[in-house]
């Protein structure tokens, strides 16, 4: 339904005539208050005095003469409570109330729409200057709808142009004269509509010839290709007879009566919607809707430049999403009041909309790619298989087997191809297997005699190796037997002696990511300020490394510590810290805080003290996935990632050190023993990834635990990854699903478009699948980068299938 209301001011009298449907009326008459006028003006004054600076309007100077001190910002506060109080209570009489009630019916009308808009019409300026908008014509009444009061002038000649621009939106921005404003938030609001639209600029510039200026902005408007939308920007002013005054450069204006040819001309060329974002825009709005215009928003008031770009900042990305220029303007003064009512008090009252009563309300135009995203929907069957992909896909146990089966293909590919990594393995792995430990008693297993980790650990430090890595948990002292704990100590006091990096073995509890919970290691055998510990409970057969905004500081991989100990070592940098049995601080803090103080080096100690997941994974682990965390490339034989010797080898009489390859790193670690686990028997022996047990099987010698693979091999892993910058990224299956389902729909329809001949397409998309396998393993090995084959594949094929099967033509 329809509404319009017009008010008349006669004398001391006001009249109120509401119209709708098929000539039905209602009118009533009241008086009009005397002290609205002294409010409105007392609020005038108190709002023209706080917004004094940089208005977008011509203002006369006020002389020399010093202002008194006046708080002008809480006079306009007052001024506009006083003023809407008396304007509220005038317009809720009870002279009213059958008009109010008729729009209140209108509510209740189930086959209305959900807004219902109401067409006021001021005869009188003095009425006009009234913040209408503000009408709470649904106070007392059960009005269930929200009410858009737009406005409309008493004289309308000209029938609104029903014609539409075909193509992309096009917007006219006319920027005048900036004395004493700043257009660039100007400038960006619309730039931020050339994803949607074509934005064309024009106006003063400073240091140009603009005396022809006002040619150049009438024949912009009167563009042969048309325009959507008139924006202006500058100083204005009222004119009554001229229909408004535009400021387009220093001490030049233009009259809108001098451009009503052109604007006549834009009008039947689909020009619909017109923002002045200046100064008393009153005249301006009338006379354009005259013309013949279908909605044009002004500022009722002069408008200081940054509420003006305040409120342009909030219509246009409204405008943008969707709405109509009603609820865009709506959605930018409920801005105004509720966000910045504190900062710019009084601004939600200024703007208005006018619109010519038989227009339909202005709003952009759905873009094309809409219709065509709409063609590319799948479906219901196949909605629900893909469905069906995309869950599985996102299934824990499920992912595990998917990354194992491609891992277990890529070493294949790599076999195959003879694309095997030549370097020598970086770390030592000597494992303290059954055979080594046999001689103990069962408790000595359970708790490893620390004798015997000891005499490892000496006879270890006999091949110089820059760091070693105990992966044993020595969270506890040995109250019943301290000697061990005295002998390890002194063992590991003398290879700090050496400059020789200790890293500890520890566990982090649940939350890991919020506080530092670092299980605390027995300071009878740890001391931190000598050596360093890095937590080993990691996701299995990932690549532990740190997220966002976090520091190794608080907490740190045993891994990752063992590949960062072992570039500092090579590095001989004075600045970085040396293991010392004299330090007073935590090696582990002083390390970061050493690196975090020369950041501008660009060697592996650098490279991996930077090192950090994407900000997705963050987002990921929310839905408990491991998005982009880099896997352990089990593609690579054992022996290109370490080389491994029991403990018991070690520590045999005839063991010749110089048998051994030179290794900067060692990991003394369980090799397999059925006792080994952190909290259970057997927890550090994990079933042999398919990957591994290719390798195993082809090069039998390198399976020292055959029966199992042990979680220091995976730290071995992990460690020749870091030292070698092998991090391999796996794309999620869900992205990749996405995308096959992308190609499957526009696959799908370009054969229905073409002469089909179902046999040829169905080889060709064969082909081209398995180039995509071929391509994926190849990537992976020079692109560092696991793309998923199976869930992709079948969902494109569960795309493509449909229609090359199916004989009769139609895509779904």
């Amino acid at each position: 339904m329809l509404y319009k209301l017009k008010v008349w001011h006669i004398e001391r009298q006001c009249l109120f005539d509401l119209t709708w449907g098929k000539g039905q009326q209602l009118s009533a008459r009241l008086t009009f208050p005397e002290t609205l006028t002294t409010l409105y003006q007392t609020w005038q004054l108190a709002y023209l005095n706080f917004y004094k600076s940089a208005l977008r309007a011509k203002v006369k100077g006020s002389g020399s003469i010093p202002a008194p001190t006046i708080d002008w910002r809480a006079n306009l506060v007052q001024a506009e409570a006083q003023f809407l109080a008396e304007f509220h209570y005038w317009l809720n009489s009870a002279e009213l109330v059958p008009i109010r009630a008729e729009i209140a019916r209108a509510s209740a009308q189930p086959n209305n729409a959900n807004v219902i808009d109401v067409f006021l019409t001021c005869e009188a300026l003095e009425l006009a200057r009234f913040p209408w908008e503000t009408w709470e014509i649904a106070t007392t009444l059960a009005i269930t709808k929200p009410i858009r009061i737009s406005r409309s002038p008493a004289n309308i000649r000209a029938e609104v142009s029903q014609r539409k621009r075909q193509g992309k939106l096009r917007v006219l921005a006319v920027l005048g004269d900036d004395t004493g404003l700043d257009f660039q938030a100007d400038r960006f609001a619309l730039r931020s509509l050339s994803k949607v639209a074509e934005v064309t600029f024009i106006g003063w510039q400073a240091g140009k010839d603009n005396n022809d200026l006002k040619e150049q902005i009438r024949l912009a408007i009167a563009d042969e290709r048309g325009w959507d939308i008139l924006f202006f920007a500058g100083h204005s002013n009222e004119s009554a007879i001229s229909g408004g005054e535009l400021g387009i450069a220093p001490n030049q204006s233009i009259f809108l009566s001098e451009i009503a040819p052109q604007l006549l001309f834009a009008k039947t060329r689909g020009l619909q919607f017109a923002l002045f974002n200046s100064c008393n825009g009153l005249s301006i709005a009338e006379a354009l809707i005259d013309l013949g215009l279908s909605q044009v928003a002004v500022m009722r008031e002069p408008i200081q430049n940054q509420v003006a770009q305040e409120f342009l900042a909030r219509f246009l990305p409204s405008l943008a999403e969707g709405k109509d220029v009603r609820a865009a303007l709506l959605v930018a003064c409920q801005h105004l009041k509720l966000e910045k009512n504190l900062t710019y008090p009084s601004a939600y009252l200024i703007p208005s909309l006018f619109c010519h009563p038989e227009a339909v309300p202005f709003c952009l135009p759905p873009p094309n790619w809409r219709r065509r995203i709409g063609k590319l929907l799948p479906s219901p069957k196949q909605a629900i298989a893909v469905s069906t992909l995309a869950a599985l896909s996102l299934w824990y146990p499920a992912q595990d087997w998917l990354r194992e089966t491609r891992v277990w293909t890529q070493a294949i590919y790599r076999d195959v191809t003879q694309q095997v990594p030549i370097a020598k393995p970086p770390v030592l792995l000597v494992q303290i297997d059954e055979a080594s430990i046999q001689h103990l008693d069962g408790r000595k297993k359970n708790i490893l005699d620390r004798r015997y980790l000891a005499k490892v650990l000496d006879k270890v430090q006999q091949l110089q190796p820059k760091v070693i890595g105990i992966d044993y948990l020595l969270d506890s002292s040995m109250q019943e037997y301290p000697d061990e704990d005295r002998q390890l100590r002194e063992t590991v006091e003398n290879a700090v002696r050496k400059q020789i990096w200790i890293v500890f073995a520890t566990v982090q509890g649940p939350n890991a990511w919020v506080v530092t919970d670092e299980m605390a290691l027995s300071p009878s055998v740890v001391n931190p300020n000598a050596t360093l510990r890095g937590y080993v409970n990691v996701p299995p057969w990932y690549m532990e490394v740190l997220p966002n905004q976090v520091s190794c500081s608080d907490r740190c991989p045993f891994a990752y510590l063992l590949a960062l100990a072992s570039a500092v070592s090579l590095r001989n940098d004075p600045s970085l810290p040396k293991p010392s049995l004299d330090s007073r601080s935590d090696l582990r803090s002083q390390l970061i805080e050493s690196l975090k103080a020369n950041p501008q080096r660009s060697d592996l100690t650098n490279y991996l003290h930077r090192l950090r997941l994407p900000a997705i994974y963050n987002f990921s682990q929310k839905f408990d996935q491991l998005w982009l965390q880099p896997i352990l490339d089990f593609s690579i034989p054992p022996d290109r990632a370490f080389q491994a010797i029991t403990a018991k080898e070690v520590l045999s009489d005839n063991f010749d050190v110089n048998s051994l390859s030179t290794h900067p790193i060692v990991i003394i670690a369980p090799g397999g023993y059925r006792q080994a686990g952190v909290d259970r028997e057997g927890q550090d022996n994990f079933s042999v990834p398919m990957a591994i047990a290719y390798w195993r099987n082809k090069y039998p010698a390198i399976a020292t635990v055959p029966h199992a693979f042990v979680g220091a091999e995976a730290h071995a892993y992990t460690v020749h990854h870091f030292r070698s910058r092998h991090l391999v990224v796996p794309i999620p299956d869900l992205w990749m699903i996405a995308i096959a389902l992308i190609l499957g729909r526009a696959t799908a329809l370009i054969y229905l478009q073409r002469d089909r001949r179902g046999t040829y397409w169905a080889i060709g998309l064969v082909i081209t699948n398995s180039i995509y396998a071929v391509a994926s393993w190849q990537w992976y090995i020079s692109g560092l980068v696991l793309l998923p084959w199976l869930l992709p594949s079948l969902t494109f094929w569960i795309c493509v299938l449909p229609v090359l099967r199916r004989k009769s033509h139609g895509a779904r």
